[in-house]
């Protein structure tokens, strides 16, 4: 279970650095971004669920501070947008 938190943890860390690092060119980055977030929030969800939430901790301080990214991006997204 370990081995299998690691190859999501590092997919997802693959997929969010590759959609933030991008320079963003207008809103519609952040939005994508924003949906890959959304993505690992679901995956994190499930991993936990199959883990039996037993992670001593740890996936649950991960879901929280993708919540938290989540969060971040939805004001980001909001902000790029108002400005157009």
């Amino acid at each position: 279970m370990k081995k299998q938190l690691f190859v999501i943890a590092a997919g997802l860390t693959l997929v969010l650095g590759t959609g933030v690092a991008r320079e963003v060119k207008d809103w519609r980055d952040l939005h994508r971004a924003h949906q890959h977030v959304k993505d690992g929030i679901k995956e994190m969800e499930r991993a936990r669920a199959a883990n039996h939430f037993d992670m001593a901790g740890h996936g649950a301080k991960a879901e929280e501070l993708l919540r938290q990214a989540e969060r971040e991006i939805h004001e980001s997204f909001e902000a790029a947008r108002g400005e157009k």
